[in-house]
């Protein structure tokens, strides 16, 4: 629980510094607080569910969750589903559950469930739809596999935000559910280094990556599993990063281009995130075989801060625009990863798969979909960023720029592809925005027989889709989105992802991190095909 809301309010009179206790406090004063709107409007799970078997606060409102077993001190039992609050009389008493733990065994009751053990993902064949091949994943031998010929090209793809140590010990508060010694990182890395394994992955591209444990621990594993790593750390005074790595066997190493969002010539630019872009050349049979873009980013969590979001989008598909852009004015393959900060369906999501964005009167607020506030309505200026961040309106470089590589492989003066900078003719005040390139998301984000969403993440304070996986699919897989007017040299074929969770899923096995995932992220894996 976060007392901090609270402490504008003198109705809650027991006013408590630390974490041991629970809340009681007269129906009265808390509808007051509740700004003497009905509860019933704000019963749902977090994850947008529509309903919920007991009445919840939604965190707009509050960061507290219900008890449900002694919701009234009286205890008496009610129909939840029809509860209005005039079926209380004005002296009852609300009793509300803190979410902390008194020992380090003890797991939360708001968020207690009966049920331990492994999580079960299946493979989920896309192409043909092959639906009879569903199986549960366990079973190395119903796994897709990976081939490589003369006239194709498999290769898999994890995006994974493995949550940094540092950032989880300084927002404890969203991992009250879990049992202590789960967020120690000495029981958390083996587990993070076990489903890398169990994946076995072509490409990793991994958020929250934490500088010493990269160098220390991460890494020099990685490596002695086959891949090759670069790393993006964030600046200032952050702690951890972003990292592309790829397996030696499958490709070979063209250039290295980090992205960081700070700008300190731009007040709006003023966050430490940062993104990676890496241009790979398989290594197959075909010498005329396109290299293929990948690209990493951790934006901006602050939900109030849609404009900043935006910028950092439009830098980084300005770099893969630079990177992918090939001497005949095509694009190479692109697949790009990460923590987007932003829910499917919004505003920042549709920009990125429908390649146009018409902001004029956006609240930049609603820009993630994160949060449905009244908080963020400031309006989105016109043009979003200034003109000396020299990047268009369509989200490429206007100014010539002096490529940059880093860390190539000793045949990268036989096979480095040139980068090219796109130049563009200054534009007038335009509420428009672009983007060149036709991406589609591996997930669908919702399940088709219920309707109910995917998460990828999930703690104490939400449930919610937030990583992607995006990838610029050939025209046969879907179709041509309006905002991709130029030429793909070769898309992909969506073969099969790992299947998502619900909220529901999650919390039977008490939510994340728990014993057998150590992120509060999901892994996202899928497997693509390149047609030669």
């Amino acid at each position: 629980m976060n007392y901090g809301l609270f402490e504008g309010y003198s109705m809650l009179h027991h006013h408590r510094k630390d974490l041991g206790g629970d809340w009681i406090t007269p129906w009265e004063s808390l509808q007051r607080c509740c700004w003497n709107r009905y509860i019933s409007s704000c019963m749902r799970w977090p994850g947008h569910y529509s309903c919920a078997p007991y009445p919840y606060f939604s965190r707009r409102h509050f960061s507290l969750t219900w008890r449900p077993a002694c919701l009234f001190e009286s205890r008496i039992q009610f129909q939840y589903l029809n509860w209005r609050p005039e079926h209380l009389n004005q002296t009852s008493f609300i009793h509300l559950s803190n979410c902390s733990m008194s020992s380090e065994g003890d797991e939360p009751s708001s968020k207690r469930r009966k049920h331990q053990g492994v999580i079960e993902r299946h493979w989920e064949y896309i192409y043909n739809n092959n639906k009879e091949n569903t199986k549960i994943l366990g079973d190395k031998n119903v796994e897709p596999k990976c081939e490589d010929s003369e006239n194709k090209f498999d290769f898999s793809v994890i995006s994974y935000n493995i949550l940094s140590q540092d950032l989880l010990e300084d927002n404890s508060h969203l991992y009250r559910h879990c049992r202590r010694p789960l967020l120690h990182w000495s029981f958390r890395f083996p587990n993070i280094l076990r489903e890398i394994k169990h994946f076995d992955a072509d490409v990793l591209c991994l958020q929250e990556v934490q500088e010493d444990h990269y160098g220390t621990e991460i890494r020099p594993s990685l490596e002695s599993l086959g891949y090759h790593c670069e790393y993006k750390m964030r600046t200032g005074k952050k702690p951890d990063g972003c990292a592309i790595c790829f397996k030696h066997t499958k490709f070979s190493l063209l250039s290295v281009n980090p992205v960081e969002f700070y700008r300190p010539d731009i007040p709006l630019l003023d966050r430490d995130n940062v993104g990676l872009v890496l241009l790979l050349q398989p290594k197959i049979p075909c010498a005329a075989s396109p290299a293929i873009c990948i690209a990493n980013t951790h934006l901006l969590y602050n939900p109030r801060r849609g404009d900043i979001k935006l910028t950092q989008l439009a830098m980084l598909l300005a770099e893969i625009s630079s990177v992918a852009h090939q001497k005949d004015g095509s694009f190479c393959p692109i697949v790009m990863c990460g923590d987007f900060n932003s829910v499917p369906g919004s505003p920042l999501y549709s920009f990125i798969k429908d390649g146009k964005l018409n902001y004029e009167g956006l609240a930049i607020g609603k820009v993630s979909g994160q949060e449905q506030s009244s908080r963020g309505q400031r309006i989105l200026s016109i043009p979003i960023w200034p003109p000396n961040l020299g990047i268009s309106q369509n989200c490429v470089y206007e100014l010539q720029q002096v490529p940059k590589v880093e860390n190539t492989d000793d045949n990268l003066a036989q096979t480095q592809l040139e980068k090219a900078e796109v130049v563009v003719t200054a534009e007038k005040l335009s509420s428009h925005l672009q983007h060149h390139f036709s991406l589609s998301s591996v997930y669908s984000h919702y399940f088709p027989d219920t309707g109910i969403p995917e998460v990828t993440t999930c703690h104490s304070r939400s449930a919610i889709t937030v990583d992607y996986i995006f990838y610029s699919a050939e025209k046969d897989d879907v179709a041509r989105e309006p905002g991709a007017e130029v030429t793909l040299l070769g898309g992909l074929k969506l073969l099969a992802r790992l299947s998502l969770l619900t909220e529901q899923d999650l919390w039977t096995v008490n939510g994340l991190p728990n014993e057998n995932n150590s992120s509060d992220h999901l892994p996202l894996l899928a497997k693509f095909r390149l047609e030669l």
